[in-house]
């Protein structure tokens, strides 16, 4: 079925050499349908299968506004601040539904989430809004206004059309036969050389988020950086190497074609599988494709959720145990974490965590300790937060009981100084431990990326890295002891998942019972390390 769709796409977009140039300009966004007739089946040398299309749907990118999370998180907003639910839609819709939101603005109107849910297949603005960020969308965003303030919350700028064609931005030097075929294919798209489709910036304008906190009234009461990668690479020594495609969009390690028809192979093409972090999501996308619409094939998101893993596993940090010693009925460690990423780890949305999970055991591989186990609903075991909202736990240079756990996380608070998950009641960080990018000062961070909380004053938190003491009891049990470490991942944590079950909307209902269903599946390990006593 697969081949049969191709065979007919490049059918389709070779005949349109035959249309007429002179078309009407092209709407401001064609669907990515358009696009994956040229941009599939696409095979290296040695058979690999790099095809644009197939990457992109199985994706976060091309699943934007399926997300069932995001959805529920948007009609949460709307509710706690029903005064400003039109204005709330319109700022959600503007990365996760680009294209409707976009056209919307052109109208004079605001962005809309809910109306378009269910999409409707058989409606344009269904369809659009189905596509999430589509390929017409970071292809056209033009050079205006990149890297400045005013290009963050999706404040991309988006040429009008010149001479009747829009350009469509690439990083090769298009051959005049294929820029003739997707002027007519498209009825108006010219691919155009253009090096900035490639620079952070670009990223930046959707991955920066600047969030307004909203009182009672609905007037703004406050601001938060809520997700802010770039500004965090800005501050490292990676701004200087590597840019957040260089990471995400991996380079093919051969030649490869960028396009099916009469594609030749370069050097230099980049997978759009936009690899990241959220395999957790993938998976409930796949599980649930049916009542989500979900367009990639089953295969396709399992793969993308396990390349995710492998790619964490890999890229994230490295874990060591360092100096294992006993003392009398004490046993002393120290784990060190490294951050081997651009940004914070985790970075962006402040659901995501990362915790030390250590275990030791006797002789006899009993365990007679464990601090950081995580519990099949998801929760973590000692976590002040997941047992109480209203707390969270704090950060340790030393751990020394089993109801402390060592969390690399983002705390929201509210203008009251309240532990809170809403996005629009948050006016700061309570606690920001998230392990830091080599080069990262955190004495001479911008407000927007500072540490906050005990690790500040933590002199082994530093650098990438951080190293944590454990000085527990052993309770007469006898050695040898080995020393087990691990660095778990969580995309969304558990309380955040299960403050939604209190709001009573089908969007709220339906995510925290996939979420329940799926809990035992949240994490995965990101490093692991292990030593031993003599």
């Amino acid at each position: 079925m697969i081949r049969r769709a191709l065979a007919l796409g490049l059918v389709a977009c070779v005949s349109a050499i035959a249309f007429a140039a002179d078309q009407p300009p092209a709407p401001q966004f064609h669907t990515s349908d358009r696009c994956v007739a040229c941009h599939n089946g696409l095979l290296t040398a040695s058979g690999d299968d790099v095809s644009i299309g197939f990457d992109w749907r199985a994706s976060m990118m091309g699943n934007s506004s399926r997300d069932p999370y995001w959805q529920a998180s948007v009609r949460r907003e709307t509710i706690d601040h029903q005064e400003s639910s039109a204005a709330i839609e319109d700022e959600c819709s503007v990365c996760h539904m680009p294209i409707t939101r976009y056209n919307a603005k052109l109208r004079g109107e605001r962005g809309r989430v809910f109306a378009h849910l269910p999409f409707a297949a058989d409606e344009k603005e269904g369809r659009d809004a189905a596509d999430g960020v589509s390929c017409a969308v970071c292809h056209q965003i033009s050079t205006d206004r990149l890297g400045t303030r005013e290009s963050f919350n999706g404040g991309f700028v988006v040429q009008p059309p010149t001479h009747d064609a829009r350009p469509e931005y690439g990083p090769f030097e298009p051959e005049p036969g294929h820029r003739r075929i997707m002027l007519t294919s498209t009825e108006g798209y010219r691919p155009t050389q253009a090096t900035h489709i490639r620079d952070s910036e670009l990223c930046a304008t959707c991955h920066t988020l600047l969030t307004q906190a909203l009182g009672p009234d609905g007037k703004v009461v406050g601001s938060l950086p809520e997700q802010v990668p770039y500004q965090e690479w800005l501050h490292s020594s990676y701004k200087d190497s590597q840019s957040c495609q260089a990471c995400h969009m991996p380079e093919v390690a051969e030649p490869a074609p960028i396009t099916r028809v009469f594609g030749r192979p370069r050097d230099g093409m980049r997978r759009h599988s936009f690899v990241a972090a959220n395999f957790f999501m993938q998976r409930m996308l796949n599980r649930y494709r049916d009542a989500l619409d979900v367009a990639a094939l089953p295969k396709e998101l399992a793969d993308g959720a396990d390349y995710t893993i492998a790619y964490l596993q890999s890229r994230a940090a490295t874990l060591r145990v360092d100096n294992v010693t006993v003392a009398g009925d004490r046993l002393r460690a120290e784990v060190v974490v490294e951050n081997l990423g651009g940004h914070k780890l985790p970075t962006a949305y402040p659901a995501r965590r990362a915790w030390l999970h250590l275990l030791i055991r006797d002789a006899t591989g009993v365990v007679v300790f464990e601090s950081g186990a995580l519990n099949a609903d998801g929760s973590v075991k000692g976590n002040d937060n997941d047992a109480d909202p209203t707390k969270f736990e704090p950060h340790y240079t030393e751990i020394n009981a089993p109801d402390q756990v060592q969390i690399y996380e983002s705390i929201l608070g509210d203008a009251n100084n309240a532990v809170t998950t809403g996005l629009l009641q948050a006016t700061h960080y309570l606690k920001d431990n998230r392990l830091l990018p080599r080069g990262f000062d955190k004495h001479t961070a911008d407000a927007d990326v500072a540490v906050r909380g005990g690790a500040l004053d933590d002199p082994d938190f530093v650098d990438a890295t951080d190293r944590v003491r454990y000085a527990v009891p052993l309770h007469g049990t006898t050695g040898p002891f080995t020393v087990s470490a691990e660095l778990l991942y969580q995309p969304i944590g558990y309380r955040w998942a299960n403050n939604l079950k209190k709001y009573d909307a089908p969007e709220p209902h339906r995510f925290t019972s996939y979420y329940d269903a799926m809990s035992a599946a949240t994490a995965t390990p990101l490093a692991r390390a292990t030593a031993s006593t003599r």
